[in-house]
């Protein structure tokens, strides 16, 4: 069931300067298994777009198509106005992307990997050096450039192989689950690095499955099940659209709220619930939607309870994942 899925019109080069991707009726088939089926989606503009779904949802398909790393069954796929697949090289310029895992040879440091790439990817060779150490330093990698890769963490080595994909400056970046597989601290610093892509000007389109993740980092969200679009539209329009008029938000405090402080908040005009989601966090769920959001931050803040933070709950857009992804079953 495809509850949204408008594709703006195909851009033709030299129409706009915004990047873009776009993928019209995209089908994979493996035999008889479907692993995407007419995907359509259409995304513009500098943003970060999050690319939501379970595992063998048909997510690195996608982007493997994008890349032209396999052909589409049916359907086309174009970045920039270019077809990927009819003009791949001039389709693929200004596209950085990471792809699953890959691999950096263990007896190389970050310098000489990411001067193997640039190279490759046509980068000056007067400029290569200064390209480098900008790449490095955007992922923080800086003091580390010269030490070999062998003896990195997984999430030192996923922040080269995320450098390495910004080191022609691309428009448009394209990212695997790009924090799977690493510790806490490793995921927040892929997220950082993320998040700051999003001054750049480029359009980051990022599959994941961790909704956390997608709501700390992106603007929009894509949700894909079985190779079908679930929902395409901005994170807090996706959850108003789906949530009846209900919402929810994490309320950081500066410190803990006793039983009085609790009831007291409980009692704010609009609140339908309360809870402890941690020692100084609350989660809230409200009616009302975006209005009633306003005034109910304005009375938590008369009733002098110590906020500090006041943000949209990732639980919202979990609720919205988990019905949609049910009725897919």
């Amino acid at each position: 069931m495809v509850i949204n899925s408008e594709c703006l019109g195909r851009s033709q080069k030299g129409e706009t300067e915004l990047p873009s991707i776009e993928v019209v009726k995209l089908t994979k088939r493996y035999g008889q298994f479907t692993a995407l089926s007419d995907l359509s989606l259409s995304l513009k503009g500098p943003k970060v777009v999050g690319f939501l779904g379970p595992n063998g949802a048909g997510k690195t398909t996608t982007l493997k198509m994008l890349t032209d790393l396999i052909r589409p069954s049916s359907g086309e796929a174009f970045i920039n106005g270019q077809n990927v697949h009819t003009h791949k090289r001039a389709a693929l310029a200004s596209v950085g992307s990471l792809i699953e895992t890959p691999e950096i040879y263990p007896s190389l440091t970050p310098r000489e990997a990411l001067r193997m790439v640039a190279e490759i990817r046509g980068v000056a060779k007067d400029s290569r050096n200064g390209v480098i150490d900008e790449a490095l330093a955007a992922v923080k990698m800086t003091d580390w450039a010269d030490q070999r890769v062998g003896k990195f963490s997984k999430g030192m080595k996923q922040r080269v192989a995320v450098a390495s994909t910004l080191l022609h400056d691309p428009e448009v970046l394209l990212l695997d689950e790009p924090s799977t597989g690493l510790d806490p601290r490793g995921m927040s610093e892929v997220r950082d690095i993320v998040r700051a892509l999003k001054g750049k000007k480029r359009l980051v389109f990022m599959s994941s499955h961790l909704l956390a993740e997608v709501s700390d980092v992106c603007d929009e969200v894509a949700m894909i099940d079985h190779g079908k679009l679930l929902v395409y539209d901005s994170i807090s329009s996706v959850t108003s659209r789906f949530a009846n008029g209900n919402g929810s938000v994490e309320v950081g405090l500066a410190a803990p709220l006793d039983e009085s402080g609790m009831a007291a908040v409980s009692g704010v005009s609009g609140v339908v619930s309360v809870e402890k989601s941690g020692p100084t966090t609350l989660r809230m769920k409200f009616s009302g939607g975006l209005p009633a959001q306003v005034r109910i931050l304005a009375d938590l803040v008369k009733l002098n309870v110590g906020v500090v933070s006041f943000s949209k709950s990732a639980s919202a857009l979990e609720e919205v994942y988990l019905n949609l992804i049910k009725e897919t079953l």
